[in-house]
């Protein structure tokens, strides 16, 4: 796949505010400051698609993006940014967790993960939610660039291993660099692929 037209649409502070809308829509999902704005104009091929700061916790709401005029990117707020009260942490989840379990053309979803940090319990605990929902979903690693091919090897046999010991089998794994572009084809390629079966099974 190849983007070639992709437009912010709208912001939603609920999910009853979220486009009317039959098109597959695939969210994207991660702890605060893991690159989702990054990765989502490094995707789109475009620098300012997506706003980007340095300050985490900057997406409050959920943003649409219309990609190609026929599926949706959903940028969702970022989690566990512990410099927001709780309460705003407690909303923003509530936020989320609303969005997975009610949209219903939400086709699949891409968790992020910085591939310099050691498994993290807030990230692993909300693929376990996502797995109890059944959601289907799969690991994006960021910021890969950041790394040596030796340290990037390692960090990534860490997360699989502490996968295992709660699943038969892990998600898919992309590996990605929003500086580079690295990964950009294989993860459209996947939601191209996805379509695919979406469509079928309508």
């Amino acid at each position: 796949m190849r983007v070639t037209k992709s437009e912010f649409t709208t912001s939603s502070a609920k999910v009853e505010q979220c486009p009317d809308t039959e098109l597959p829509e695939f969210a994207f999902i991660g702890r605060s400051n893991v690159g989702k704005s990054s990765l989502t104009n490094m995707l789109c091929d475009r620098k300012n698609l997506a706003k980007t700061s340095g300050s985490p916790g900057k997406t409050k709401l959920i943003n649409h993006f219309l990609i190609n005029d026929n599926w949706y990117l959903v940028d969702l707020p970022g989690f566990g940014y512990a410099k927001v009260s709780k309460k705003d942490r407690a909303s923003f989840m509530r936020l989320i967790y609303d969005y997975f379990e009610k949209r219903l053309n939400m086709v699949s979803a891409f968790v992020l993960v910085d591939c310099r940090v050691e498994p993290q319990k807030i990230d692993l605990d909300f693929m376990e939610w996502l797995g109890g929902k059944g959601i289907p979903f799969s690991v994006v690693f960021t910021k890969i660039d950041k790394l040596s091919s030796t340290e990037l090897k390692k960090n990534l046999a860490a997360y699989k291993k502490k996968m295992l010991e709660s699943w038969e089998e892990t998600p898919q794994f992309f590996l990605t660099s929003a500086s580079s572009s690295h990964g950009q084809q294989e993860v459209l390629n996947y939601i191209e692929y996805c379509m695919g079966i979406w469509e079928e099974s309508k």
